[in-house]
């Protein structure tokens, strides 16, 4: 089940946190999230992931920052969400889609208990201005049944920013046999 855009409303502060919460940015079903002023890029080609890949900061600018295809360009929310007891699930509006921005290519979904801002890896089929401040995707949640365990992960947990893959700590605890 997923709840309506009045049930998201009448949770928030208890199961739900959006903030700073709009009200036009309300859907039906779900609520749209805002695009932060700072990007970050990859700084070699290659990436490794048994390391730490650096990166750098972009800001966009008032009048926009163009997106190039072939890069992968990670964002974060304007909005910090928290959830409890819902699984929440992140995607692209489809007027962004719609121009060829993809405004999460695999990480659209969201653990209970997660506390933070949304990463979003970014990647276009041409060039495109994008503007700090655009809805670009969207949230909802889902209701889950069963026992479950509250998301805890040290990774992506209370994030303060963007946050770039971290899978290279998934290696430094594995046992060599």
């Amino acid at each position: 089940m997923i709840l309506s855009g009045k049930e998201i409303k009448n949770r928030l502060g208890n199961e739900i946190v959006i903030e700073p919460f709009v009200e036009r940015q309300l859907n039906p079903n779900s609520y749209n999230l805002r695009l932060h002023n700072e990007l970050l890029v990859y700084e070699e080609r290659t990436l490794d992931m048994k390391k730490e890949n650096r990166a750098k900061s972009l800001i966009i600018p008032e009048d926009g920052l163009v997106l190039e295809p072939g890069i992968l360009y990670l964002a974060r929310t304007v909005e910090y969400t928290k959830t409890e007891g819902y699984v929440p699930m992140l995607e692209g509006r489809s007027s962004i889609g719609r121009l060829g921005l993809f405004v999460h290519i695999t990480a659209g979904f969201g653990d209970i208990g997660f506390a933070g801002f949304w990463t979003q890896e970014i990647f276009c089929v041409q060039p495109i201005r994008v503007y700090a401040g655009v809805e670009v995707c969207q949230i909802y949640y889902h209701s889950i049944e069963g026992e479950y365990e509250v998301y805890s992960s040290g990774k992506y947990q209370n994030n303060q920013g963007i946050q770039p893959s971290l899978l290279f700590r998934d290696f430094e605890s594995e046992v060599v046999s």
